[in-house]
């Protein structure tokens, strides 16, 4: 039997009739949106959004992506023209949607010089980012530039042959600015509390370390509207192409896989216009703070709870945690405490409604360990940001301090079975002072309240919370998370 082809503009036609493919003349398509950062959430999420804009006729918004690492979408996606199939499953369905938003895939590290030229074109008017948290070069507790990034500082010496996403920006605001161009909007779609403002620092303050002027024209001249983006976007496996594969009749070297639900709420400041995404259900507000305290405290910083809890308790999968009657009212009870710290004009509790659906979906297979990578960099945002607003209001916190503790108990790599628990978290990896598992408790929690990347540098505000993460962690270690919930619960009121 004979591979089938490969998904491409050439085989377009054969896709099944119900499958939903661009309808629109991909040739016609002219790039106005250069993204950074190419991967499963970037393509599931804004590039379908922007994809409904091209079918409704904005030919002037087509994506150039670029992988700011591997070359591996680049090569996956080459052959097929760009195309690529959006899944989106819930349990006991599943819509498959082809995407011809993208274009070109171009990969910095093999020539920097063509995607700082695709940034640098007159064409382009909005930068986009999906790199993560780690990608921003910036400490996320304090915000301040992180100098001794190697990236960083190999950019600020190196500015024509750039590797960190703030060296490729800031060099392309510098050709666009000699060149008499004026700069793109730059749109940050990560998980970063006030990401248009801290984007807009982080810039700035690099673009003084290197000198010449810049910092002034970026500070007044370029555009970081904040934004917020909400969709479950696990990892593709090897069945699910095998799977997708199968309803294609062609092949697709790397799908992606959603929920159905998707959110993107953007505050309206372009400088040089934008697609009408709103006709596709984008958002646009005058203040996006709500919403992103909504999505970072509700839904990211139960998945955090969950990826460590779940975790520590032999699950594997969201769905597969929230099957577990504790760690399910866990959730409930964790957002109960949060919910006072979201501002006003949102309806949390209609939101923590639908995430029960949302986390519930077994179609997904949404894994724990995807959403433990980088703890280090998320928590802070997730977690200890929701904690100190609860604690300054004198507010109820113990669930939050359970999962800050069972996040720190799921960092020393054994799981409560005795097995190994990985952990994948470069910047705990460079961390001297990381304590040892075999530590008590007690100096466990004085050295992590000392770590400034994840709790900041307000030690003696760290210090108050030593007595409760202690004993909680004492708790989880001694027996059990499973336990320590089941023992926090009962001490929580109704």
């Amino acid at each position: 039997m004979t591979d089938p082809a490969r998904l491409a503009n050439a085989t377009l036609s054969q896709l099944p009739a119900e499958i939903r493919r661009p309808g629109y003349d991909r040739a016609a398509i002219r790039p106005g949106i250069v993204h950074l950062g190419v991967g499963a959430f970037h393509r599931a999420h804004q590039a379908a959004f922007t994809d409904d804009c091209l079918a409704a006729g904005e030919h002037d918004w087509g994506i150039t992506a670029a992988s700011l690492r591997s070359a591996d979408t680049r090569n996956a996606l080459g052959p097929q023209d760009g195309l690529y199939t959006l899944a989106q499953r819930s349990t006991g369905t599943e819509a498959l949607r082809v995407i011809g938003a993208i274009g070109q895939v171009l990969v910095g590290p093999e020539s920097p010089a063509a995607l700082l030229a695709a940034l640098a074109a007159p064409a382009t008017r909005i930068v986009s980012l999906t790199i993560t948290e780690k990608g921003y070069g910036v400490d996320i507790a304090s915000g301040s530039l992180r100098a001794g990034d190697p990236d960083i500082a190999h950019d600020l010496a190196n500015p024509d042959q750039p590797r960190s996403a703030l060296g490729f920006l800031v060099q392309a605001l510098a050709m666009r600015r000699a060149a008499g161009l004026a700069p793109f909007t730059v749109l940050s779609c990560d998980n970063l509390s006030h990401n248009g403002r801290v984007l807009h620092a982080a810039l700035t303050a690099f673009a003084r370390a290197r000198a010449g002027g810049l910092a002034d024209f970026i500070a007044d001249q370029v555009a970081c509207p904040s934004t917020m983006v909400d969709r479950i976007v696990p990892a593709t496996t090897d069945a699910d192409r095998n799977a997708i594969a199968l309803h294609l009749g062609l092949r697709d070297a790397w799908p992606v896989l959603a929920e159905p639900f998707g959110q993107w709420v953007i505050e309206d400041r372009f400088a040089r216009g934008r697609p009408g995404w709103e006709r596709a259900g984008v958002e646009f507000a005058a203040d996006v703070a709500p919403f992103e305290a909504m999505k970072l405290r509700l839904l990211n910083g139960a998945h955090s709870a969950l990826a460590a809890m779940g975790r520590l308790a032999g699950a594997e999968t969201v769905a597969q945690a929230m099957a577990m009657p504790l760690l399910r009212a866990f959730v409930a009870a964790y957002w109960a405490q949060v919910i006072p710290t979201i501002p006003p004009p949102i309806d949390a509790a209609a939101y923590t409604h639908r995430l029960v659906a949302r986390f519930d979906n077994v179609a997904l297979q949404h894994r724990l360990a995807q959403i433990a990578t980088d703890g280090s960099q998320k928590v802070p945002l997730r977690t200890v940001a929701a904690l100190r607003d609860l604690r300054s209001r004198r507010l109820p916190h113990d669930m939050v301090i359970l999962a800050v503790a069972a996040w720190i108990r799921s960092t020393e790599g054994v799981d409560d079975q005795g097995g190994a628990l990985p952990v994948t978290d470069p910047v705990l990896a460079g961390w001297t002072g990381k304590p040892d598992p075999a530590d008590p408790p007690e100096q466990t929690v004085e050295r992590w309240l000392a770590h400034g990347p994840v709790f900041g540098p307000d030690h003696a505000a760290n210090r108050a919370l030593a007595p409760a993460l202690t004993a909680a962690l004492t708790a989880i270690r001694h027996q059990g998370v499973l336990a320590a919930v089941r023992a926090a619960l009962a001490g929580c009121p109704p």
